[in-house]
């Protein structure tokens, strides 16, 4: 048994064990490449700020949910849970040349999103700063609605209450509408 073991069932654990190391040094090497281009990538999406937004608003908007849910609030957990959903917007993300998403994109099919997560939150990153605009101009404006709405409202009440207002009533006429009472009888 004892050779069994050494022969057969060690070499086994060790194919699986360094597989998975291979993978992941493999996979820290892209992650530091990608770091080290993190300045150029910055760059560049400065340059092309305003050529981008309204690419990433749309790809963004058609969207799962699952994705908004993860660049506003990134976890890897929710990379590995839904991989396939991250690997399609860092493919859309590519297909518009969004600076850093290529190479993010390639780790990511590569590896799998949680061995290259920093990578992809550094896209979801800059991604955001669009999304957190874009829904900051639409709150700004329905707040402003609201308020016009809340205006216009209490300028009808006072309206209505002006319109509506009676002058008070006389006692003299109190006492004619108020109905008779029937006689007692005892």
């Amino acid at each position: 048994m004892g050779n069994y073991w050494k022969s057969t069932v060690v070499p086994k654990f060790k194919k699986f064990f360094e597989k998975n190391n291979t993978k992941k040094i493999a996979a820290a090497e892209a992650c530091k490449s990608f770091d080290d281009a993190k300045e150029e990538y910055t760059k560049e999406f400065e340059e092309k700020k305003t050529e981008l937004q309204p690419k990433v608003t749309e790809i963004y908007e058609a969207s799962a949910t699952e994705i908004k849910a993860i660049v506003k609030e990134p976890k890897a957990a929710s990379l590995k849970k839904n991989s396939a959903v991250v690997t399609s917007f860092l493919e859309e993300l590519s297909k518009i040349e969004f600076p850093g998403s290529k190479p993010a994109h390639e780790a990511c099919s590569k590896f799998g999103p949680t061995l290259v997560s920093g990578p992809i939150f550094f896209v979801f990153e800059k991604v955001s700063t669009f999304i957190v605009v874009e829904e900051k101009e639409t709150t700004s404006n329905k707040e402003k609605e609201v308020v016009v709405e809340e205006e216009e409202k209490k300028e009808e009440a006072a309206a209505d209450t002006v319109t509506a207002a009676e002058p008070p009533k006389t006692v003299a006429e109190e006492v004619v509408e108020a109905p008779a009472e029937p006689p007692k009888t005892s």
